[in-house]
């Protein structure tokens, strides 16, 4: 019984180019001929499976019944990318948008193969096509303009964006590297001084300035410009974060604080200057700890944060500096807790001898990770220091079992097992235990 094929018409499509106001991507297209159906159909199929050579085979041979089909030139582009074959895919989507100009699909394969193989200037000439079709495109020739250091257009795009849709993190940044760079090619520092007496309210000259002095380590100067910004233009962020800086080597907290505040409330501020001075800010609390609840009103703005475990992060830097109540308080605040998170904080436990939490946490941890080996070994040495030498044992054999490729870990528990084992006066057990550990260390030498 002969195949039914159901395929997507793209009549209107393919014969009336103006209707591009919803294009679909043309995965299939109504065809007229059976054996040319039944290639292209097996073409898909070949597609689906990542079997990209007969993919292929099969289109070349649509090809010899419709030589200027241009959709099947287009699916001969996506079968050579996805292979890899950046040559033939890039002459296949060419031949596919000079037979129809108007498919941003075409035009959006052969962008892929530019980006893809970092020939960003013709990536350039095709977003450009793209864009009339698909707006969108516009945030990517931002990049694309960076990238082949055409600054100025690049310039003027981001602010029809910033128009258009608002501000974004990575425009802003673009946008200040730019106006930086500019500036420090174009003017000096008389010029920009001269600049900011003439008009004092625009921010960017500022910035340049402050660069400018900081690139030659005149830190007092780039300080004067920075308090003159924030004089000028009260309202502007940017003064903040060059001011923190002054503020914290001054040990003014209350004004760090407060600069700090401000600017991770700020939507112009780029989330990586943001983390850099929290942590600045932590390292000062450190050595001021009655500033301690300025650092967890800080520590709030990051605390539903996906891309910053700020909990985690804090705990982390309190347990290197040995301060293991904060490191507690912060690793049992954590989100998406995992197996460093944990560590942490049964280490943690430990070193406060709280091994009654310790046995507790761990405990807990192993009925929800039965294959992880680090709670088994907490859980063991705590049960030990509580004198539960039989739970102990249980712990630290059944532990022992799921160690892999982790000599210092085995030793470990090795050497607790010997001390158990000792404790209740096993000295065959023990011994057998420390001679293991013993083997051991001198296959680490």
């Amino acid at each position: 019984m002969k195949k039914i094929v159901h395929i997507l018409i793209f009549t209107l499509l393919l014969s009336n180019t103006d209707c591009l106001v919803a294009q679909v991507e043309p995965e299939d297209v109504a065809l007229d001929k059976n054996e040319f159906e039944e290639s292209y159909y097996e073409s898909l199929i070949q597609k689906g499976i990542e079997n990209y050579d007969k993919a292929i085979i099969s289109l070349e041979k649509c090809l010899k019944t419709q030589p200027d089909n241009a959709v099947i030139y287009h699916e001969l582009g996506k079968n050579y990318f996805f292979k890899k074959d950046y040559s033939n895919a890039e002459a296949s989507y060419l031949k596919a948008t000079q037979l129809d100009t108007k498919n941003k699909w075409y035009l959006i394969g052969l962008y892929d193969v530019y980006y893809e193989t970092k020939n960003y200037n013709q990536a350039v000439l095709i977003a450009q096509k793209i864009i009339p079709f698909d707006k969108k495109y516009r945030e990517d020739l931002v990049s694309l303009y960076i990238y082949t250091q055409q600054n100025d257009k690049a310039l003027v795009l981001i602010n029809e964006l910033d128009q258009d849709v608002g501000n974004s993190e990575m425009r802003d940044r673009y946008k200040l590297e730019i106006l930086s760079q500019n500036k420090k090619q174009l003017f000096g520092k008389n010029e920009l001084e001269k600049a900011i007496e003439k008009a004092p309210l625009i921010e960017e000259n500022y910035l340049s300035l402050i660069y400018l002095y900081s690139d030659n380590n005149e830190e007092e100067k780039a300080r004067q410009i920075a308090e003159k910004l924030q004089k000028n233009i009260p309202t502007s962020d940017w003064a903040h974060v060059f001011l923190f800086k002054y503020h914290i080597n001054e040990n003014r907290a209350e004004n760090a604080s407060k600069s700090l505040d401000i600017v991770l409330n700020s939507n112009k501020i780029d989330k990586k200057i943001k983390f850099k001075m929290y942590n600045e800010f932590l390292i000062f609390v450190l050595k001021n700890p009655a500033y301690e609840t300025h650092l967890n009103k800080a520590t709030y703005y990051f605390e539903n944060d996906s891309e910053f475990n700020v909990y985690k992060e804090v705990g982390k830097f309190y347990y290197k500096k040995n301060n293991w109540e904060l490191a507690i308080k912060n690793l049992e605040k954590a989100k998406d807790i995992d197996l460093e998170t944990n560590v942490f904080l049964l280490a943690s436990y430990e070193e406060i001898k709280d091994f009654e939490k310790l046995q507790k946490t761990a405990s807990n941890l192993i009925d929800i990770y039965p294959n992880q080996p680090e709670y088994y070994f907490f859980a063991g040495k705590a049960s030990k220091e509580l004198k539960k030498y039989k739970i102990a044992m249980d712990f630290l054999e059944s532990g022992l079992e799921f160690v892999v490729e982790n000599v210092n870990l085995e030793i470990d528990f090795l050497n607790q097992l010997t001390q158990t084992a000792t404790a209740t006066g096993n000295n065959k057990k023990a011994g057998e235990y420390s001679e293991k550990a013993k083997n051991l260390k001198k296959t680490k030498k």
